[in-house]
């Protein structure tokens, strides 16, 4: 009976003009699934017209819809699930806007992670909210060059200048706000001088915390694109060098960004005559999560033969596939620290899925190791699992070797270790 004409009592016209498409239905149908049909079938003022126009859905998401209400079947694409979302919300279908906002969270990347956070906002969906701002705080410097970043509402702009968590330069934020305001220009076809963006800008500018910039970013960049007044312009340089300040319209406290938090895999640390030695080999182990993470860096182990410089290169792998890699120095003093290195980017790490952590170390031939691995290990709101991973060639495993901490921004945590179980892999 699905999209069928047979017996159908109700034809909807879906699409905007031009895109239109006839889809017949069945009214009972409808009205069993969703209050919405049903008020509009069968309630006080049920609708008697044989056609009803639907020029704010796409034809593919009402499709959807319908299939779930005839069949109990919800088939999701990426094109077209935001469009789903919109007009499950409109008929109060909640199993579909409920499937919706999962499948999204499951793709949230920074790529579109500002986009999905201004269309959460719309939808109401604070779920879905969260966890873009937990990708956009971890991974600002790549949200906000994404290209789904300009086409943001002005509202969900604000809320992000106004992010004391955002994990980025002033500058980057400064210089996503111009291409946000460059695109409204285009989109109200008027010309993008300086005086029109910082006109589409509005009052979001003044979230911009210029005087948390360095002097050579600010006068290099803010200073010359005459986005600020002159006399703006002035008084935050006089910010920068004056003993006397001035009073800035601009916060002048910089954004306290994201605490890194660090998992610790072993209970203690040794050193032997004969070990740990290197000469190119790789240090391994690989490690899964209950809930989404972004891996930092690691913290790794120098040398037990006084100080000693290292060089490192580090990689994190899913499947086979290197997600980051890094080529990196690091100065050991001789103690049985941890030293830590990091990547460029922090990497988003999904849970369930199982990941590879691995360094090759290039430095002083004996170096501390770890001993008395845990095989998971609970961060308050995190939990850790580790196993040995067959690209291990120097001696690394669960039990003990290198690679004794994973840096990440996660979930706020107040201890430490609170859980561990020490049994073997």
């Amino acid at each position: 009976m699905f999209n069928n004409q047979l017996m159908a009592d109700v034809t909807f016209i879906v699409g905007p003009p031009g895109h239109i498409q006839v889809i017949p239905a069945h009214k009972y149908v409808l009205a069993t699934g969703s209050s919405v049909f049903y008020a509009m079938f069968y309630g006080g003022l049920a609708e008697c017209k044989q056609e009803i126009q639907v020029p704010d859905v796409e034809p593919s998401a009402f499709l959807t819809l319908l299939k779930y209400l005839y069949c109990d079947e919800i088939q999701l694409e990426a094109d077209t699930v935001l469009s789903t979302l919109y007009v499950a919300k409109k008929y109060f279908v909640p199993h579909v806007a409920r499937a919706c906002v999962n499948y999204l969270e499951t793709s949230l990347t920074a790529k579109n992670a500002c986009l999905l956070l201004s269309q959460s906002r719309l939808f109401e969906e604070p779920e879905l909210m969260q966890r873009c701002w937990e990708v956009i705080d971890a991974q600002a410097e790549m949200a906000l060059t994404s290209d789904g970043f300009i086409d943001i509402d002005v509202s969900t702009l604000e809320s992000v200048l106004a992010r004391e968590t955002l994990n980025c330069k002033e500058i980057n934020l400064f210089e996503a706000a111009l291409a946000w305001a460059q695109a409204e220009c285009v989109r109200r076809e008027i010309e993008p001088t300086p005086t029109n963006k910082r006109a589409m800008l509005g009052s979001a500018i003044y979230l911009v915390r210029f005087p948390t910039m360095t002097l050579e970013e600010f006068a290099n960049s803010a200073a010359q694109l005459e986005i600020l007044t002159p006399q703006e312009t002035i008084d935050i340089f006089l910010h920068f060098t004056a003993a006397t300040k001035p009073q800035l319209s601009y916060p002048i406290k910089a954004r306290a960004g994201l605490k890194a938090q660090i998992c610790h895999r072993f209970q203690s640390c040794a050193y032997r005559s004969n070990q740990w030695r290197y000469r190119g080999r790789c240090d391994s182990i690989q490690f899964c999560v209950d809930k989404r993470i972004f891996v930092v860096g690691f913290g790794l182990y120098g040398s037990s033969n006084g100080a000693a410089d290292y060089n490192v290169k580090i990689e994190l792998k899913r499947l086979g596939r290197v997600l980051a890699e890094n080529n990196t120095k690091f100065f050991s003093d001789g103690s049985s620290s941890t030293f830590h290195v990091y990547f460029e980017n922090p990497i988003q790490i999904e849970p369930e899925c199982l990941y590879t952590a691995s360094a090759v170390l290039d430095g002083s031939e004996l170096s501390y190791f770890g001993q008395e691995g845990l095989t998971e290990v609970y961060m308050g709101t995190v939990t850790f699992q580790f196993h040995c991973s067959s690209e291990s060639t120097n001696g690394t495993g669960v039990q003990g070797g290198q690679i004794p901490e994973l840096i990440y921004y996660g979930p706020t945590v107040n201890a430490a270790i609170v859980n561990v179980n020490t049994n073997d892999d």
